[in-house]
């Protein structure tokens, strides 16, 4: 369900022509081989709870969560939503999970990380499913609340 939400929602928007069905796309690495893209410009959306309410974080394939710069951020610990309870909670199924149609009440967050790339490669709302974007449209499409720099991994990366 949640893919026909977030291509009903691309298609308001005018994106839907550019939601790509791919084969199944199990990680990171996966996805930008079956893309044919570098790892870091897979942009992974990432599900949390601040203080019980639901977020989400979008960032690049090569970045993970820095504990000390999440908590500077949101004054916890970084707490992922349970798996089981992703879909329920957030809106798209593990594997799926992306910046678009989301339960009304899941903030999102962009993270610097995406910052370096022209055009990253989100999720579409299922495992097989992803749309190329770049971070203008993010902004614009996702109604982020703020640009985040919550990330570890990838700053040694940049040339």
């Amino acid at each position: 369900m949640s893919y026909e939400n977030v291509k009903a929602y691309l298609k308001e928007i005018g994106l839907e022509e550019r939601l790509v069905i791919r084969d199944n796309i199990d990680t990171v690495e996966h996805a930008a081989q079956v893309i044919g893209c570098e790892e870091e410009r897979i942009a992974k959306t990432m599900s949390f709870l601040v203080k019980d309410e639901p977020i989400v974080i979008v960032m690049a394939g090569d970045a993970k969560v820095n504990n000390a710069l999440y908590k500077a951020q949101f004054h916890q610990k970084a707490k992922m939503v349970p798996y089981q309870d992703v879909e329920e909670i957030i809106g798209h199924m593990p594997g799926g999970v992306c910046p678009f149609a989301l339960k009304d009440n899941v903030k999102v967050y962009l993270d610097v990380s995406l910052k370096r790339f022209q055009t990253v490669h989100a999720a579409g709302g299922s495992a097989n499913s992803t749309i190329e974007l770049s971070n203008e449209e993010l902004e614009k499409y996702t109604h982020y609340v703020a640009w985040v720099d919550v990330c570890k991994g990838w700053k040694q990366m940049i040339k």
